[in-house]
């Protein structure tokens, strides 16, 4: 089966699926089962794979790396994006740091280079000359393609891409159906409720200004962490809905999900975390899906949101 829909990422001419299979938990899972797992997403369409050193300290790259051995996909079927930046309880872009952990993703995941590197959490402490001068180094060396970021918002990434000789290509971030709120503050301007506090400093309308693909992480949750709003009964109305729908176009609710966050027209990317290789392929059931405008919104008001 093939995965209909992808993504130029950022307009960089990477090309990626827009449906990307994050990997911090594939720590739990055995190296013939991570095998499996990645196998297949790229039975099913899905090319992109998402990691960071952070993940198990290490050992989700390490995992991957392994998985690669046994699963044996030739390199050019497959974009891989990986994160550096988070040391234990801190942040560092040093561009001792930046370099040095790009050199052991490298070594862990058993890859000569990496698609796109994201800095993982924005560092108070950053110095833009300081990380362009890193970027520039695994650039020239051929050891990174692309770069990103991940948790900034608009002030940040600007202060970051003004000093770089290339483009930032994408911002990762938290969204989905059931965490809205950079949707929710462009709505609700010049209002006084609680949807009106933007949190992001309009980070989507800034991503689209600057053709950055926003990649959507923990589509499936609630709250941070705090659990998954598929089929769960805290959310009866949402789930209704999303069935109901999902019916309809012949698919399920976990594709469904991911569909609803694809429908912004912002070049987005969705990130998820599934281990399950069934409820992967489910996931990339998606292109069947094609949401109108008011099922996108019937959505989102299940959701217990609202209009001024």
């Amino acid at each position: 089966m093939d995965f209909l829909q992808y993504v130029n990422i950022g307009h960089s001419g990477l090309n990626a699926s827009a449906i990307g299979l994050g990997l911090m938990r594939v720590t739990k899972k055995s190296d013939a089962d991570a095998a499996q797992l990645v196998a297949t997403a790229i039975d099913h369409g899905i090319n992109f794979f998402d990691n960071a050193d952070a993940y198990g300290q290490g050992k989700a790259e390490e995992k991957f790396g392994a998985a690669l051995k046994i699963a044996a996909i030739p390199r050019d079927r497959m974009v891989i994006q990986t994160k550096v930046g988070i040391v234990d309880k801190r942040y560092d872009f040093s561009k001792e740091h930046i370099i040095e952990a790009v050199n052991g993703s490298l070594e862990r995941m058993g890859v000569d280079y990496i698609d796109s590197l994201l800095l993982h959490r924005p560092d108070p402490l950053m110095e833009p000359d300081e990380i362009a001068e890193a970027f520039l180094q695994l650039h020239n060396q051929g050891k990174v393609r692309q770069f990103g970021v991940s948790n900034f918002n608009p002030m940040q990434v600007a202060l970051v891409q003004q000093a770089l000789p290339m483009k930032l290509i994408a911002n990762q971030l938290q969204l989905s159906i059931m965490h809205t709120g950079m949707i929710d503050f462009g709505m609700h301007t010049n209002m006084t409720d609680s949807h009106s506090v933007d949190h992001d400093g309009g980070i989507l309308e800034y991503s689209r200004l600057h053709d950055m693909t926003i990649q959507a992480w923990s589509p499936y949750q609630y709250g941070f962490f705090e659990g998954v709003f598929i089929d769960n009964p805290k959310f009866p109305e949402l789930n209704r809905k999303l069935h109901d729908i999902a019916a309809k176009y012949g698919s399920n609710v976990n594709a469904l999900a991911a569909a609803w966050i694809l429908r912004i027209p912002a070049n987005m990317q969705v990130i998820v975390g599934t281990m399950n290789p069934e409820r992967l392929a489910e996931i990339a059931d998606i292109d069947r899906i094609k949401l109108t405008r008011q099922e996108w919104y019937d959505i989102y008001f299940a959701a217990g949101n609202n209009l001024p």
